[in-house]
């Protein structure tokens, strides 16, 4: 399982621009463990508030019981780390 430092530098090398919608399925983990990890971070209060999920092209996932193919992560989420 990732640590969230390590889920939002992974993130920042994905995006193309800070702030920018990532697909879950480029974080190259296995579906079930995709929605484990992003749905432990949703639960999160302190952190789930610099996620937002949105649904578009691509693989899906469950995140809360939610369709989500993709992440944002806010700059703000570093204060964090």
């Amino acid at each position: 399982m990732l640590s969230l430092k390590e889920v939002v530098e992974r993130y920042n090398s994905y995006a193309q621009k800070s702030g920018e919608p990532v697909p879950l399925s480029a974080f190259q983990l296995a579906p079930d463990e995709t929605a484990r990890l992003f749905g432990m971070l949703d639960e999160d209060y302190h952190i789930s508030r610099f996620l937002h999920f949105s649904r578009g092209a691509g693989q899906g996932y469950s995140i809360a019981g939610e369709p989500v193919t993709h992440v944002r992560i806010d700059p703000a989420i570093s204060a964090l780390l």
